[in-house]
This record gives structure tokens, C-alpha cells and sequence, in this order.
């Protein structure tokens, strides 16, 4: 498709005009990760940069991204459910370093009694995947979910090895968050940041924000899942259960609170989030969290080599830090990215927050290249 029959809107600070070249020639890649519709924003010290979006809800190009056009974000919705959960922490309500059982009781059995919050958070609790057959449709049953991981036999001795837990992850955070808070993740990422914030973020989307919904476009060639000769402890994370892209065009799956994998989000939204974050915890008067929580919650927990990831994952209370590079050239900047290519992050250094929402999925489960490359103009802009 030719460039002048897309159509981009939105707006640029001088200085960044590299970024808006980039977005745009995302929709003109020749390989599998050619952009269909997206939006992209960052701020910088409080301040919005960045604000575009473009291209087309549906594959069959009909239906233009508009700049309140939501989509699903996959795991980025983890480093929401983070900040949520150091917000916890800030109000005295959650210890990173006390037992999950101090919270959830029936989480003790089976050898997990001396588990942290933190070794959750970083993936170390040993509960990648449920060792129960777990069908797509049973993770709309909180209940059960949680009741399965709380009698399940962790796969290694907590804290003794550290492997990417895709889904359960959610189930652990949301129901320590639930014992500890008496609400859901959703519920109180709701009042006490979309609401102050102004932040179109949805753990949990109504019915009536479903014309709102750009459906997620499935990879055009899938992961190839044996190459990555992955143990069968990492790989418990991707088969049980095994989740196809079209579920999350599903009413339900909308519905659902799933806080490792299904916050509905626009770029804007997400990036005021981690804007606020750059900006000492605040931004246009919202309060986020204060700098020394902040500090606390990116205190690594874990630097070994991901079972999953493949590579020594900097973990801190619930999100990576940027040792690969993939979110430009800081390593201590943080946030989490998601199946298919979205992400949201900031570089407190730079004083920047950055999101990236879009529905064609692309195919690497890390490394997406449209994030690299916009990643790699927004750093040519903030340092050069």
C-alpha cells in the first residue's frame, strides 16, 4: 500500500518529526510485521511529544484507527499491573518481601509457604504454566484459576530459578492484590489511575466500549515454538493453556479481568502512565507514586538467564529492565512489552514515557521490529 493512500494524524514536538518518519514507514515494511493501523505516544518531562495514530481497525482496511481506538496489549498490561501493585506497596497494604500465604493462606501449600510477593513479581515462584489441564476458556474462571495455583507443587524451589510465567502471572499478582487491597486489579487501576490520569485503560472493557475495539490481526507465521528448544518447565508457560490470537476478539476474553495479558488500551493511555512515572510520579496535577517507591520497586530481584526468554532478564518487582536494548539505549529503562509487538516504558533519565499500541501482531515473541525501530528514532530524538 502506498503511503498516500494511508491516512496518519496527530501531532509532533519540533524535534521529533524522526518518530513520525518512523511510525509511518512501519506501514510499509515488506515483511511480516507491516503495520495496519497503530498509535504511538510519548512525553517527555510531563509533557506530551508525540500523539499519533493511523492506518485501519480491521485487515480489510475499512474501518480507520481513530485516536480513541482501543486494542488489546498482551503482556505491556503487566507493567500496569506493577505500578498498581507498588502503589499497593507505597499505601503499606503489600510487603514485596512477606510471604503470599501472609495474604492468601491456601497459597502455602505444597512446599510454597515461604514464596514472596517478590519472587511472584519476578518470576521466580515456580507456577509458569498450570501443571492441570487448563483449556483457553478456564482462565475466565478466577476462582478456579487460583485455586489450582494455590494447591499446585511448585516446579523448582522458589526463588532458585527464574522462567517468563505468561499467564499465571496474572492470576498470582491480581489475587495477592485482591486478599490484599479487597478489590480486583481492575477496579482500582480504574479509580486510581485511568480516572486521575485521564488514561484510556481498561483491565476488564465494558460492552459498550466494543465499537471503540480494533481486533488483533493473528501473526502471519506463527512462533516456531521447537526452535526455541525450550525445557518443558519454560514451556509449561505456552501450552497449558495454549491461547490463539482470535480469543481476543472474544466478548468474554474482553470482559475478563486477566491482569498478565489483557488490558484494552490506546498508546496515548498507557504512555500517560509511564509519563508520570519520568515526571517524579505526577503529571497535569495526578498523582502515580512517589520517586523513592519507584526506586523500591525497580530493585532487581533476579539476573540469571530467563528459562523462557532466553537471556539473563533483569528482573525487578514486575517488570524487566532494558538489558536487551529493545526499548533504545538505556539499560536501566523499564516497562514491559507484549504478544505481538505493543509496549509501554520510561526512561527516567531521558524524562520520558513512551506507548505503542497496534493490532497486526507480528511473529517474534521478543524483539518486534516496528517497537525496535521506533524505540531506536525516539532515542535519535531525546539524546541527539
Amino acid at each position: 500500500m502506498a503511503l498516500t493512500e494511508l491516512s496518519f494524524e496527530g501531532s509532533v514536538a519540533p524535534g521529533f518529526e524522526a518518530v513520525r518518519e518512523q511510525f509511518e514507514a512501519n506501514f510499509l515494511r515488506e515483511d511480516l510485521t507491516c503495520d495496519v493501523g497503530a498509535s504511538l505516544s510519548v512525553y517527555k518531562h510531563g509533557k506530551r511529544v508525540v500523539d499519533l495514530w493511523g492506518g485501519y481497525r480491521d485487515l480489510a482496511r475499512t474501518r480507520p484507527w481513530t485516536r480513541d481506538t482501543l486494542a488489546n496489549v498482551y503482556s505491556t498490561t503487566k507493567g500496569i499491573v506493577a505500578i498498581a501493585m507498588a502503589m499497593a506497596q507505597e499505601r503499606g497494604r503489600i510487603d514485596y518481601a512477606a510471604p503470599v500465604a501472609r495474604y492468601w493462606p491456601e497459597y502455602g501449600a505444597n512446599g510454597k509457604h515461604r514464596t514472596t510477593v517478590a519472587q511472584v513479581l519476578s518470576h521466580q515462584a515456580g507456577l509458569p504454566g498450570f501443571a492441570a489441564p487448563t483449556a483457553p476458556n478456564d482462565i475466565y474462571d478466577w476462582t478456579g484459576s487460583c485455586a489450582k495455583l494455590a494447591a499446585q507443587e511448585p516446579s523448582w524451589v522458589p526463588g532458585e530459578n527464574t522462567s517468563y510465567h505468561a499467564c499465571t502471572y496474572g492470576f498470582l499478582a491480581g489475587e495477592i492484590f485482591r486478599r490484599a487491597m479487597g478489590e480486583t486489579l481492575g477496579g482500582f487501576i480504574e479509580r486510581e489511575l485511568a480516572a486521575p490520569l485521564g488514561a484510556d485503560i481498561h483491565l476488564g472493557l465494558a460492552a459498550s466500549e466494543d465499537d471503540r475495539v480494533a481486533p488483533m490481526i493473528a501473526p502471519a507465521a506463527p512462533p516456531d515454538l521447537a526452535a526455541l528448544n525450550l525445557s518443558p518447565l519454560a514451556a509449561m508457560a505456552l501450552i497449558n493453556p495454549a491461547l490463539d490470537p482470535a480469543q481476543a476478539n472474544t466478548r468474554a476474553w474482553r470482559a475478563a479481568e486477566l491482569p498478565a495479558m489483557n488490558m484494552h488500551a490506546n498508546a496515548d493511555g498507557i504512555a500517560r502512565v509511564y509519563g508520570a512515572l519520568a515526571n517524579l510520579g505526577r503529571l497535569d496535577g495526578a498523582y502515580v507514586l512517589a520517586p523513592a517507591s519507584l526506586a523500591r520497586m525497580l530493585e532487581v530481584q533476579s539476573t540469571r538467564r530467563d528459562m523462557l526468554l532466553g537471556f539473563d532478564a533483569h528482573w525487578t518487582h514486575g517488570v524487566p529492565l532494558n538489558t536487551t536494548g529493545v526499548l533504545g539505549p538505556n539499560k536501566a529503562a523499564f516497562g514491559h512489552t507484549g504478544w505481538g509487538g505493543s509496549f509501554g516504558f520510561a526512561d527516567l533519565e531521558a524524562g520520558v514515557g513512551a506507548a505503542y499500541v497496534m493490532n497486526r501482531m507480528g511473529p517474534d515473541l521478543l524483539g518486534d521490529a516496528r517497537a525496535v525501530a521506533l524505540c531506536s528514532a525516539l532515542a535519535r530524538c531525546t539524546l541527539g
